[in-house]
């Protein structure tokens, strides 16, 4: 794998954004445009290898995002990096639904370890950095959680990073 050609992504879930589960939202619909101009920018600079986290909300836009543009740029590649077997037992059917079919299309999936505890989402997120040398942040601006601690790792381990202020959709 090349790292120079692989971007990676973090964002928050849906508690954290303010339209919540509500995708229809106006605000979801920019972000989501918003991810995917990224995506599609970070392809014309060379990117081909793109990595998500599959967590709810954020992450499963950008899978999203990167599986639509390989429907006209053919050499993208999105893998999916699990955290655990147990990832998506617990969210609602739809969700459930979506995330299979999201694994169904991907190109590559990695399962970091395969029982939940705590520090594996840490670990997918810095297996996920580790792999990289941009990452696209959906942040809320807010110091503390998932997508601040894989920011502040990217920024440690020297990634080019492309933030969408979360502050500009509400």
């Amino acid at each position: 794998m090349d790292h120079e050609k692989t971007c990676c992504f973090t964002g928050h879930r849906p508690d954290k954004l303010p339209w919540g589960e509500d995708e229809s939202d106006p605000r979801c619909l920019r972000l989501k445009r918003a991810i995917a101009q990224a995506v599609e920018d970070a392809y014309v600079s060379g990117y081909r290898r793109f990595i998500t986290g599959m967590a709810r909300g954020g992450d499963l836009y950008f899978a999203e995002a990167v599986l639509a543009l390989r429907e006209s740029e053919t050499d993208a590649t999105l893998e999916c990096a699990r955290p655990c077997e147990t990832q998506a037992d617990s969210w609602p059917a739809g969700e459930r639904a979506r995330y299979r079919s999201i694994l169904e299309r991907c190109n590559y999936e990695t399962l970091v370890q395969h029982s939940y505890d705590r520090f594996c989402m840490i670990r997918r997120n810095r297996y996920m950095v580790d792999r990289s040398s941009l990452l696209i942040a959906v942040y809320n601006g807010v110091p503390k959680g998932g997508t601040f601690q894989t920011l502040a790792y990217a920024m440690k381990k020297g990634l080019s990073v492309h933030t969408i202020d979360l502050e500009d959709f509400l």
